[in-house]
């Protein structure tokens, strides 16, 4: 029987379709932005794709093997304003706590982005933890690097994983070689996309691959960066560059933010939407729905697809070692 699978946040389905490319079956998604969902249902008709607001949604019905979910990371986000769980969409964590509680699954699987882990100088974490820990599972979290599972980008997430007693989850180990743009961005179908202003134009024309606003002349990089002009390091992300011979920096819900600039390493442009999915390794043929920014923050929120794969992969060796004879009778 194959192990099923209950998404929380299911986004553009980037967690989704590395779980399924894994050998998982997803039994139902669950997402409230209507560009997602249907993202997700012209890609995957088969799919149960509910569209609802998860804080009225009742998952007693639901049964499955795992719960799967990245609840909004914006709250923890460096780029954010780290409001945490006192901020609604930190808040949405004890929504997938309680689907936690109502469906009981054997295992489940949560992703954040790495400033989790010092938010509220830790007891944010601390507090996550505890509540999961609550709910009867052993829990464990790491800190993992996408650029380690075959995505061409540096992208830290904090991994939380609660077992059942007899499942034995092991995280995977990095793979050996890592991707570069020059690996990733080879014959990409051309697509829609960002483009700079003319005075934002002449100002990134002057900046070298790999390189960001401190590689600007004098003059010019002291009225770009204005305030961070004085300060030591930080805000390396302004007026950014990528370079071929590396993989991208994270990228965000926008290839064109001030302080996460995400330039193309040769053309003096933002990256594409396609190219921005090939950095997240969704497939050519993954379809986004909606307009183009609209497209752009589908791709930057979702999980990448490779790495998605990874984490199914041990997923699926968890469930091969399973020997717990679950019963929701016994809770």
């Amino acid at each position: 029987m194959p192990v099923s699978v209950i998404e929380l946040f299911a986004g553009a389905g980037g967690l989704a379709l590395g779980l399924e490319r894994a050998g998982l079956e997803n039994t139902a998604l669950i997402e409230v932005n209507k560009d997602a969902v249907a993202t997700l249902r012209y890609n995957r008709p088969k799919w149960n794709v509910i569209q609802t607001d998860i804080c009225s949604y009742s998952f007693k019905g639901l049964k499955a093997d795992v719960v799967t979910g990245g609840f909004p990371c914006q709250a923890f986000s460096y780029a954010g304003k780290g409001n945490g769980l006192e901020d609604k969409r930190g808040a949405l964590f004890y929504e997938f706590a309680r689907c936690v509680r109502e469906v009981k699954p054997k295992l489940f699987l949560a992703e954040n982005v790495a400033g989790l882990i010092s938010h509220g100088k830790g007891q944010t974490l601390k507090t996550i933890l505890s509540t999961l820990q609550s709910l009867g599972y052993k829990v464990q979290y790491r800190l993992l690097d996408a650029l380690n599972y075959d995505v061409p980008q540096k992208r830290k997430r904090v991994i939380i994983v609660g077992t059942r007693t007899g499942i034995n989850f092991e995280y995977p180990a990095p793979q050996s070689s890592v991707l570069t743009l020059k690996d990733a961005l080879v014959d990409v179908p051309p697509s829609e996309g960002l483009k700079y202003g003319p005075a934002k134009l002449e100002v990134m024309k002057l900046v070298p691959p790999g390189g960001y606003w401190r590689d600007l002349p004098e003059e010019i990089r002291k009225n770009y960066a204005v305030k961070s002009y004085c300060r030591r390091g930080g805000c390396t992300g302004m007026a950014r560059r990528m370079s071929w011979d590396q993989p991208s920096l994270t990228i965000t819900t926008s290839p064109s933010q001030k302080r996460t600039e995400r330039c193309h390493p040769e053309e003096t442009r933002p990256f594409t939407v396609r190219e921005y999915a090939r950095i997240q390794t969704f497939p050519d043929e993954w379809q986004f729905i909606g307009g183009t920014a609209s497209k752009y923050r589908q791709i930057g929120n979702a999980v990448a697809v490779n790495f998605a794969y990874h984490l199914g992969k041990s997923i699926i060796r968890a469930f091969d070692t399973d020997t717990f004879n679950f019963s929701i009778s016994n809770y």
